[in-house]
């Protein structure tokens, strides 16, 4: 696994280092000698490219012949087991514009490393052939028209640290599996998912967890704690969340964003959130909160934004109102306090 993702983070610096020298010299690669992995590749990426319905930039343009390493947005490097073959490592055509859909023989492609095709009108689902990406490291696909259920393939890539599927039409239920996998970064919102989180919510090792503008229903598990070590921001707005906010959303003491606005959450602040030391932006706007918002949230030392209006909180601290423009309790309950 840790050579998956060394692998990963070395093709993302590839990545880089080429787009530079191609805008310097676009000449400057020498074709690698062609090897039945490249053959793959180039059976690949003209299937893909068969599905083209519109590509407005001609970003595509010289994706034909077999040197695939020549083509636009394709990034090859010397594979990982086998340092004298060259392999595609990399594909990154984000903002192409391209319509098109993802045919099975992208499957091909087994020493991908990333996939980036971002804000483009691709539709369709996601072929089962991805299964057979065992060393993808990223998979950003946000921004386009992809529907159906979730994309399960993903489920079966061991090496995945980067998940990124949202704004799409995506719809159904989320795996409980998803949250059993390494990744570091989980971007699903933007779709029309409905679902709860499960049990096993806290076992992925994530650093950033966007669920936005789904139907997500239910609560928080408790087994949010178990992601203290490594989660920094928690973004669940307009997701239709019901319940109390955990006492064990305090241990997470490395968040810098937690975002709930826009639920239904209801009861008391949680008091352990004034635990969350790390905490710049804490943002509880339009749900039912009520009681008085604890003091030790209002004292935390990194914090810069707290947004707490339209709820029906009854009071604050002194050092709440202190917070001046860094707050926002507007639309609530508390005496003495403009617009309430």
């Amino acid at each position: 696994m840790e050579s998956s993702y060394s692998y990963g983070l070395a093709i993302k610096f590839l990545i880089f280092l080429l787009t530079i020298l191609n805008s310097i010299n676009p000449s400057y690669q020498s074709l690698p000698q062609l090897n039945p992995r490249l053959i793959k590749a180039y059976t690949a990426l003209q299937a893909w490219k068969q599905t083209f319905t519109s590509d407005p930039k001609n970003f595509t343009s010289n994706w034909y012949g077999p040197n695939v390493c020549n083509y636009t947005g394709i990034y090859c490097a010397p594979s990982p087991d086998d340092p004298y073959i060259y392999t595609v490592a990399g594909i990154d055509i984000n903002h192409a514009k391209i319509s098109g859909s993802l045919p099975e023989e992208l499957g091909l492609l087994t020493d991908l490393a990333l996939f980036h095709i971002n804000s483009n009108s691709f539709y369709g689902s996601i072929p089962n052939s991805f299964s057979y990406l065992h060393r993808l490291h990223e998979l950003d696909i946000s921004n386009n028209k992809f529907s159906g259920s979730f994309p399960e393939p993903v489920l079966c890539i061991p090496s995945l640290k980067f998940l990124d599927i949202r704004f799409n039409n995506f719809q159904g239920n989320v795996p409980e599996k998803l949250f059993d996998l390494k990744l570091d970064a989980l971007f699903i919102n933007n779709n029309k998912f409905q679902f709860s989180l499960p049990e096993n919510f806290g076992n992925m090792p994530a650093s950033v967890i966007v669920f936005a503008n789904n139907d997500m229903k239910g609560c928080i598990p408790s087994s949010v704690v178990n992601m203290k070590d490594t989660i920094n921001e928690i973004i669940m707005t307009n997701s239709g969340m019901k319940g109390c906010l955990p006492d064990e959303i305090g241990k997470l003491d490395k968040v810098t964003v937690f975002d709930v606005s826009f639920n239904e959450f209801v009861g008391e602040l949680p008091d352990s959130i004034g635990k969350m030391k790390s905490l710049e932006e804490l943002n509880v706007a339009h749900n039912r909160f009520s009681g008085v918002v604890p003091e030790s949230i209002c004292r935390l030392p990194r914090l810069e934004n707290f947004t707490y209006s339209y709820n029906f909180f009854s009071g604050e601290s002194e050092s709440c109102v202190k917070l001046g423009n860094h707050k926002d309790d507007k639309k609530n309950c508390i005496p003495y306090r403009p617009l309430q």
